[in-house]
Order: structure tokens, then C-alpha cells, then sequence
């Protein structure tokens, strides 16, 4: 099984960039991007654990 690494919003925000850049400009709802851009808060809000 593959090691498994928190989302980070530094790291979300370089998916969400890229998949923005590759929709002209808006990162459609439920895209990898929007995904984790979600999913860096919710690990954010939880302090990281």
C-alpha cells in the first residue's frame, strides 16, 4: 500500500491553479482541484491530523 500524506493548502492550491488555468480561468464544481482545496481545509481546521 502506498505511504498516504495529508492534503496541504500549499498543495491545493498549486491543483487548483493548474486546473484553472486548464478551464479558462474557473475551476469547475466537484474537480480534483475544488476537491482539494476541500480537503486541505478540512485537515487545516483539524490541526493537521
Amino acid at each position: 500500500m502506498a505511504k498516504q500524506t495529508q492534503m496541504t493548502t500549499s498543495a491545493a492550491a498549486r491543483i487548483q491553479s493548474t486546473t484553472a488555468k486548464a478551464n479558462g480561468g474557473s475551476s469547475p464544481k466537484g474537480s480534483f482541484g475544488a476537491r482539494a482545496q476541500s480537503a486541505a481545509a478540512k485537515n487545516s481546521s483539524q490541526g493537521g491530523k
